[in-house]
């Protein structure tokens, strides 16, 4: 890839349009912190130019330089509306610069709280695993269990996992389990599903190939059906994955004492937007960055498809 190819880039006049935009007068009588501002998208300026040196793939370069010039689109709208023409209320719609200043400041706290709510996540998603794939490739091995389970499964998973957030409450033993709870009922049912579908979609001459060689059955359950099923059953993860998010949040905010939910719900209740904001960008970061590691397992696991 040429040096032209990497250097003329769209992203590359964004941040320098992002940066002249910092200079215009503040119209907001609150703080803008603007020279947060600059330091933050001259670091992702300075961090997209080293990478670009070392990514070889054009797709790859490319998407790092969209993400990058979506960001400074964002903020460069964002700081438009708020710190330079003041259109917005300031008080529900702080400037960016502002934002970035709280995070700052609630570093700490904010990094108890994404560890909280992925160790809440992890339980509830790996318990869930754990139990919905076995019993997903042992149901979905009788074709007549597997079709009356597909029933049932959609009954289920019909129904959202909140609901059950009282009952949690009540029953379990205590309120930092209502959220694993809530993960878990979000995830089990997608995976189950995905993994029945996987077991029942394999090709029938893989299973007769597997009977000529006098495989046994459970053998041909984890050695044979479970990797032909595994593009299913990492798609039933993907969906509850993310709905395990949307959900844990709202679990955080019901029935929790910390996590990013109870942090964005805390600070709403005092009519702390700028905290508010704050937490809901680290929730959308935290959920970005999950999925990708999570696509990556993926694409490990399903190497040999491509």
């Amino acid at each position: 890839m040429t040096i032209k190819k990497r250097v003329l880039r769209i992203a590359h006049l964004l941040f320098i349009a992002l940066i002249l935009i910092q200079f215009l007068p503040d119209k907001s009588t609150a703080e803008t912190f603007t020279p947060l501002i600059i330091k933050f998208a001259v670091g992702i300026e300075v961090v997209v130019i080293a990478a670009s040196v070392f990514i070889k793939k054009e797709e790859s370069l490319s998407l790092l330089f969209d993400v990058a010039g979506f960001i400074f689109i964002v903020l460069g709208a964002w700081t438009l509306v708020t710190a330079k023409f003041n259109y917005l209320n300031e008080t529900l719609f702080p400037a960016p610069g502002k934002v970035l200043n709280q995070l700052f400041e609630d570093r700490d706290k904010i990094f108890i709280n994404i560890k909280s709510s992925l160790i809440t996540t992890f339980k509830g998603f790996f318990l869930a695993v754990v139990i919905a794939i076995p019993l997903g490739l042992f149901i979905g091995w009788s074709a007549r269990l597997g079709s009356a389970a597909t029933y049932i499964t959609k009954f289920f998973s019909s129904i959202p996992p909140v609901v059950y957030i009282p009952y949690g409450i009540a029953l379990l033993p205590t309120l930092s389990s209502v959220p694993v709870f809530v993960i878990f009922l979000a995830t089990f049912w997608p995976v189950f599903a995905g993994t029945m579908s996987g077991v029942m979609g394999v090709d029938k001459k893989m299973i007769d190939s597997a009977k000529v060689l006098n495989v046994g059955k459970a053998e041909m359950l984890f050695r044979v059906i479970l990797p032909a099923s595994l593009q299913q059953i990492f798609l039933g993860c993907n969906q509850g994955l993310s709905v395990s998010f949307i959900l844990l949040t709202s679990a955080e905010m019901i029935a929790a004492t910390d996590g990013m939910g109870y942090y964005v719900k805390n600070y709403s209740d005092f009519g702390d937007y700028t905290r508010t904001i704050t937490g809901l960008l680290v929730i959308g970061v935290m959920v970005i960055a999950v999925t990708f590691l999570f696509n990556k397992l993926q694409n490990y696991f399903l190497r040999w498809k491509h």
